[in-house]
C-alpha cells in the first residue's frame, strides 16, 4: 500500500557508558545507546535515521527525517518524515512529527505537532458570523 523508502545505514554509534556534552551533527544514521546532552541534528543532505535505544537518555534537540525513540528524551523532537515511538519510549518535550507511529507504553509530556510539507500546521480557527 504504502512504498518504503530504503533507509539510510546506522554509521555510528554512541555506546553504552559514553557521555557527550555538545551538539552532535550527523549524516546517513545513528544511533544512540550512551548519554547526549546537547542537539542532535542530521544533515539536510539526504534522508536521515536516529536511533534512541531504551538504555540511551538525550537532553537537547532533536532534529532528524526519521527518529526511533525507546529511551528518555528531554527535549524537543522534530521528525522530518516519521517518529515511531516504542514501548520504553518517555519524551519530556514538544513533538513535531509528518508521520507518527506509537507503542503502547510510550509517553509524551508535550504537545504534539503534526507537520504539513515540512512545516508545523496551524490550527484553523473559524468564528461563526451573527447576521442578526
Amino acid at each position: 500500500m504504502f512504498a518504503k523508502k530504503k533507509q539510510p545505514p546506522i554509521k555510528s554509534l554512541i555506546a553504552q557508558g559514553t557521555r557527550i556534552e555538545g551538539n552532535v551533527f550527523f549524516h546517513d544514521g545513528l544511533r544512540i545507546d550512551g548519554e547526549v546532552i546537547g542537539d542532535l541534528r542530521a544533515s539536510d543532505e539526504k534522508p536521515s535515521i536516529l536511533v534512541i535505544s531504551e538504555v540511551a537518555t538525550v537532553t537537547g534537540q532533536i532534529h532528524a527525517d526519521h527518529v526511533i525513540i525507546n529511551g528518555n528524551v528531554k527535549g524537543p523532537v522534530l521528525a522530518f518524515e516519521l517518529l515511531e515511538l516504542q514501548p520504553k519510549a518517555h519524551i519530556e518535550g514538544d513533538v513535531s512529527y509528518k508521520a507518527l507511529e506509537m507503542h503502547q507504553g510510550a509517553t509524551i509530556s508535550g504537545q504534539l505537532k503534526p507537520m504539513v510539507g515540512g512545516v508545523e500546521d496551524k490550527p484553523t480557527l473559524k468564528l461563526a458570523a451573527n447576521n442578526g
